[in-house]
């Protein structure tokens, strides 16, 4: 215990105390790939560890309607049970071995995909234990009827008290809602979570996790010989490929409709009314992604110096806080903005949310506030790369979504370039007031407008 105290430690020392220098970008090697899979590696020497990130194209939107939560409980009980060499590693085994070498291993789950990542210290006898445990558990979980029983109740009971919270029961309705009948509409029910047995997720994992399917992302103080070494040790039991898998039809682009059609009133119980609004929108490899980011700096994204601050809690008081943001991913995305109110003021809170959003998308920003988003931005990007796991945030998101390589190289010269007709042409061309979805929950079944 005392050795894994130690390494913990030493590498939460070296966290915070060393940091990736920003005074030059870092090149993304793209190597070999290993099984179909994809390699892509940032050597830095700033910290002796190193940080690896697995994405697994298998993410929620593969879900069958009536199993909601398949993709996420295939990948959490990974890290419950696996087959290794020498037999079978218990949970317990598992948590002792991370604890022993001062590693991280976790999975998590979005609506595109499913990541890996590891955390290690890069000295080669402890990287290639974490290296070696995780490929166990990647290619060969063990999928125990007792563990999957125990984690679908946990997973049950979560559901039941999150259904308890405005946030959640808003954020449900509100992806159901720009959605539609596209999977990433879909969320996690009683039901649905309650049908998943271990066939279904023994299935999921054959079809799913497989080298054609993964793209591996390594950053830290490792060359391109050992990121190799590492890539073999990850995928060396994973099959290649398997059976076809049809695509997801291409998501439609919100109708227009009238008011009527596209607000929903949730009466709820509580103290406040939470507001959101928003649609489909562009994917990150959209030409017109640098003037939105921009362009939403401005409108909703740059905190309090941003315009729907100004109207909703400056000058008017209805909020304390008010967002919104572009989420692309690899194939859609979705436009988001929200607040939260008083109950007795959530019809004017979205009177004036919305009328801020529709006058901005009308005239666009002024050359004033490009100018002072631009320099926010690119001044502030060097806090966006400035230690290994935001690099690897960045390297991840780059291999996804099959950007350039010299993304991170170019980034502040591609947010330097906008101008105000870009800002203004791409808002017009991607939103619309007529087209965008809104939940308002709270106490009060209508807003009167």
């Amino acid at each position: 215990m005392m050795r894994a105290f130690k390494r913990g430690l030493w590498i939460s020392i070296l966290s915070m105390g060393l940091m990736q220098s920003a005074h030059a970008i870092l090149p993304i090697e793209k190597l070999n790939s290993v099984k179909g899979a994809k390699v892509f590696l940032v050597q830095t020497k700033a910290l002796p560890m190193v940080d690896i990130e697995i994405s697994i194209d298998a993410g929620d939107r593969y879900d069958p309607a009536d199993k909601s939560g398949l993709a996420d409980m295939t990948a959490g009980l990974m890290s419950y049970g696996a087959r290794g060499d020498k037999g079978v590693w218990t949970e317990a085994q598992i948590a002792d071995e991370i604890a022993d070498l001062g590693a991280n291993i976790g999975v998590s789950v979005g609506g595109e995909r499913t990541t890996m990542r590891i955390r290690s210290l890069s000295r080669k006898d402890l990287r290639d234990r974490a290296v070696q445990l995780a490929a166990m558990m990647l290619s060969s979980p063990l999928y125990d009827t007792k563990i999957l029983e125990r984690e679908k109740q946990r997973s049950i009971t979560n559901l039941l008290e999150a259904e308890t919270k405005p946030e959640f029961v808003l954020e449900r309705r509100f992806k159901k809602s720009v959605y539609g009948s596209y999977p990433l509409g879909n969320t996690p029910t009683v039901k649905s979570v309650g049908s998943v047995s271990v066939s279904d997720l023994m299935q999921f994992h054959k079809t799913f996790y497989r080298g054609d399917r993964m793209i591996i992302s390594i950053v830290g103080d490792v060359d391109s010989a050992q990121a190799d070494e590492i890539a073999q040790i990850l995928l060396k039991r994973i099959p290649q490929s398997g059976v076809v898998i049809a695509p997801i039809p291409m998501l439609e682009r919100s109708p227009v409709e009238s008011l009527a059609a596209r607000e929903i009133q949730i009466p709820f119980g509580s103290q406040q009314a939470h507001i959101a609004m928003g649609m489909t929108a562009i994917a990150r490899n959209n030409p017109d992604y640098f003037p939105l980011l921009v362009g939403n700096y401005i409108l909703g994204g740059g905190g309090f110096v941003s315009r729907l601050v100004s109207e909703v809690r400056e000058k008017r008081g209805l909020a304390y806080s008010v967002f919104s943001y572009f989420a692309p991913g690899k194939e859609t995305g979705i436009f988001q903005s929200g607040l939260q109110t008083k109950n007795d003021q959530a019809a004017l809170a979205l009177e004036v949310l919305s009328s801020t959003i529709g006058k901005f998308i009308a005239d666009g920003p002024t050359s004033a506030e490009l100018v002072a988003a631009k320099s926010n931005l690119v001044n502030g990007y060097p806090l966006r790369i400035d230690n290994n796991r935001k690099l690897l945030d960045n390297v991840s998101s780059i291999a996804w979504n099959d950007l350039p390589l010299d993304t991170m190289e170019v980034w502040t010269k591609q947010v330097e370039a906008v101008t105000l007709e870009q800002v203004t042409a791409a808002f017009q061309k991607h939103l619309a007031m007529d087209r965008m979805k809104i939940v308002v929950l709270g106490a009060q079944s209508k807003t009167a407008r």
